[in-house]
């Protein structure tokens, strides 16, 4: 279902509610190179999206790529309504739409480290994207660390980058959703879907100095979810990946 859906609205800042900390610390400028991050908007309601979940479940067999899912909501009209959706992810899809210019939305829709959008079921196009981000050498450390109280982030300073700052994001992800579809384009089919974003937040916002951010770990416990990705992005937030990392399988995670 490759069809275009008109702008609405501009997405809305989320910051997340409750206490947590920041403040400066050091980074090892040794960290290695950090994964890719690739968002796909996709719908249980879009028949055209299921060769693109399937891409995306490849995907997640990469250790430089970090794969994440997220179902929108304009395709609830058909007669399913997505049970993963979220207007968190509408907006956010349609606030990228606004910074790269273009007029319209779609599904599947992969957009590759903020910057490249491609056809989501296209793979030599999502591998093409992909190679292109990894070879960007401007890098900013992101590590993750958990105690038995909080969730530890910690982000690498880039003093040139101090003018620009940039959004701290923080995704939860369930690894796998099983859903058995009942109306749509894909009514009667069972589908399974990887790296399904639950919770999307913005956490904080980074200024080319080394950041510390530390989250209390029962502001995370009600969150179904498996895996935890940071993400630093420019421009407004809908702009490039300058920073990412993942842990999967955080131990305060409901399993």
């Amino acid at each position: 279902m490759l069809v275009a859906m008109n702008l609405r609205s501009k997405a809305v800042f989320a910051v997340l509610a409750g206490a947590l900390s920041i403040c400066t610390v050091p980074v090892d400028a040794g960290s290695p190179k950090r994964p890719v991050i690739v968002e796909l908007y996709t719908s249980q309601g879009c028949a055209s999206c299921v060769p693109a979940d399937a891409l995306l479940a490849k995907l997640t067999k990469r250790a430089d790529v970090i794969p994440m899912s997220l179902s929108v909501t304009y395709w609830d009209m058909l007669g399913w309504k997505d049970t993963l959706a979220s207007e968190t992810y509408t907006r956010r899809q349609k606030s990228y739409a606004e910074t790269m210019g273009h007029s319209a939305v779609y599904t599947p829709q992969i957009i590759v480290d903020g910057v490249t959008d491609v056809v989501g079921s296209r793979e030599g196009a999502v591998e093409w994207a992909i190679d292109a981000r990894a070879a960007d050498e401007e890098v900013v450390p992101v590590s993750l660390h958990e105690t038995p109280q909080e969730l530890q982030i910690a982000i690498g300073g880039a003093p040139d980058r101090a003018k620009t700052p940039a959004t701290v994001w923080m995704f939860h992800l369930k690894s796998a959703a099983t859903v058995a579809i009942g109306g749509g384009e894909n009514d009667g089919h069972t589908m399974t879907y990887h790296n399904v974003v639950g919770d999307l937040k913005a956490i904080g916002q980074w200024k080319g100095e080394p950041l510390s951010i530390d989250l209390p770990r029962a502001s995370m416990e009600s969150l179904p979810h498996d895996g935890i990705v940071v993400v630093v992005q420019s421009g407004g937030g809908y702009g490039k990946v300058v920073g990412a990392a993942m842990l999967s399988h955080p131990a305060f995670a409901p399993m």
